[in-house]
């Protein structure tokens, strides 16, 4: 079950990855913010996360997965 749930957590980081891009590229942004120069702002570090953390709380909270013994 934690192979396919890991593997569902890493394919939504990506799919985040891939719409915060494809916002920037609609809105023609290049960084979303200067806080950390030529890394394209704090949402291209964090961006995965956003995606990924909703769904792995939701996979803890239903007891899909039981991050304790």
């Amino acid at each position: 079950v934690l192979v396919v749930f890991g593997g569902l957590l890493g394919i939504a980081a990506q799919l985040g990855d891939l719409f915060e891009s494809a916002v920037k590229r609609r809105f023609g942004v290049k960084d979303t913010s200067d806080i950390i120069p030529g890394h394209g702002g704090v949402l291209d570090r964090v961006d995965g996360l956003l995606a990924a953390a909703p769904l792995a709380a939701l996979g803890v909270w239903t007891g899909v997965v039981r991050p304790w013994p």
